[in-house]
């Protein structure tokens, strides 16, 4: 670790959107850690990281995150450095009717795309709500926000990544913690998702999808939602243009209906 400066914790570095947004980041200058299963590609994207920017330090944390173990022990070994922004980038999609579905790869999926973002969500927002220029965002999709026809369960889980998300940037701002909550959701975007969603290779995003956005285009839109004061950047998958606003899911507040807590 270089002093005390600080870092920007990205998962699903390997490739993508996660990758893009590790160069992204490395050009303001930030410090990394890149997280994922493929060392190759890891080590591969800090070289490019430190051709540009030889002052940084760039980690390279080689780890499944579908496995929960390994999940609390990244974050421990992350103890000693001090954090700025944590981004949950890893996951992947499943097309597939319900019926039919790899019930394998939907395990492995709910696993990373919920469980694991959850548990780096709660450890990051335990130990640094209260520190000023703290963010998280989680990464969800227009699927976290529409359900797209046999991806159900992949929508379900972008589901849970946007309500908790929305819930969990309400909670802070309800307590007047210093660290912010936001998320992402992508449309279609030329990534490796296609051929991981569809269990082919080679997957075509011209033949498949009208309009699609590129890893550099997220991380740019990433950018733009880190820099705003919004909660959600989401890509309307309709016009495909890149929205910032305020929650979008209904929050009970200060209903009356609400249970009752006894501090």
């Amino acid at each position: 670790m270089k002093g005390n400066d600080k870092y920007t914790v990205i998962t699903g570095a390997s490739s993508g959107i996660g990758y893009e947004t590790a160069k992204a980041f490395a050009k303001r200058g930030k410090n990394l850690v890149i997280v994922a299963r493929n060392t190759e590609n890891l080590e591969k994207l800090k070289m490019e990281i430190l051709n540009d920017n030889p002052s940084l330090d760039v980690v390279v944390k080689d780890v499944d995150l579908s496995i929960m173990s390994n999940v609390y022990e990244l974050y421990q070994q992350l103890k000693t450095y001090e954090i700025e922004t944590w981004i949950n980038n890893a996951g992947f999609g499943n097309y597939e009717r319900v019926a039919n579905q790899n019930l394998e790869k939907i395990e492995i999926m709910l696993r990373l795309n919920v469980e694991a973002l959850v548990i780096l969500s709660s450890l990051f927002v335990h130990d640094y709500q209260n520190i000023e220029g703290s963010n998280l965002i989680n990464i969800s999709s227009a699927g976290g926000y529409t359900i797209v026809p046999n991806a159900v369960t992949y929508c379900a889980s972008k589901f849970f990544v946007s309500t908790f998300t929305e819930g969990l940037a309400r909670e802070l701002q309800e307590s007047n913690a210093k660290l912010q909550a936001k998320v992402l959701a992508p449309a279609a975007t030329k990534t490796n998702f296609g051929n991981t969603a569809n269990d082919i290779e080679g997957y075509d995003y011209d033949k498949s999808f009208g309009s699609y956005h590129t890893s550099e285009q997220m991380a740019g839109f990433l950018l733009q939602l880190y820099d705003s004061n919004e909660v959600v950047g989401r890509v309307n998958r309709e016009s495909f243009e890149f929205e910032l606003t305020s929650p979008l899911f209904n929050y009970a507040g200060n209903s009356k209906h609400n249970q009752t807590v006894t501090l």
